[in-house]
Parts: structure tokens; sequence; C-alpha cells
């Protein structure tokens, strides 16, 4: 038997974090890339009338991959700022089964390639 799902995605945009392990990395925000969705526990069903709190606000995502990150501090590898995205949304609301983030590093492209990860985590 399938169950159901709900998952809700915030995808593409731009956040300048603290990151990187090399010496031109270091010290300045450089640009990433996120995309964000959460699997989200869910009610039976949607009606037209269904308040916000039955879901979550989109916003959430994308507040916990900027407004989140802790101001000065440095990230040597983007998966932990991936890390600290899952944390906070897991934080933020019980109904948060799987958090996937993907983090594409804006500043190395040098021909539009995609270069990045994908940090994938359940609520434990």
């Amino acid at each position: 038997m399938m169950s159901d799902s709900l998952t809700l995605e915030v995808e593409d945009f731009v956040v300048d974090v603290l990151t990187g392990i090399y010496s031109e990395e270091t010290g300045k925000p450089q640009p990433l890339r996120i995309s964000i969705a959460v699997d989200l526990a869910m009610p039976e069903r949607f009606d037209p009338d269904t308040p916000l709190s039955a879901s979550k606000n989109y916003m959430d995502l994308k507040f916990a991959a900027s407004g989140a990150l802790p101001e000065g501090v440095h990230f040597k590898l983007i998966e932990a700022v991936a890390e600290h995205i899952c944390e906070t949304l897991f934080l933020q609301d019980d109904r948060v089964n799987q958090v996937k983030v993907k983090i594409v590093k804006l500043a190395i492209a040098e021909a539009d390639e995609k270069i990045g990860m994908t940090l994938v985590r359940n609520r434990r």
C-alpha cells in the first residue's frame, strides 16, 4: 500500500556564505545556489479552508539557508552548511521527516557547470 506524501521545495536561490578551504576562499563570503526539499507529515486532506498550520511556510525553508546561518561563522565544507540547514528545519518543526539540501558553488564554475553536493537527512 502506498502512502501519501508532501514535499515542500525552494529551489535555486542564491545566498552568500563564508565557506571554503582554500586561501582565496577564506575571509570573504561566496555565492551558493541552494535548493531545499522537505518531506512533511501531513493531514488526511487539504480542503479549500485548510489553514497554513496544516502545512509549513515555504519561507521557513529559505530562512534556514539564510537568516538561520550563524553570522561570521566560516564553514570549511559546504556539507557543513547543508547539515546546519537540516538541523534548523528539524528543530523548527516536528513534522519534518526528511530534508534534502543541494548546494552548488557558483564561484568555482568555469563553464556553467554545477559543482556541489546533495545531502539527505532523515529525522532520527
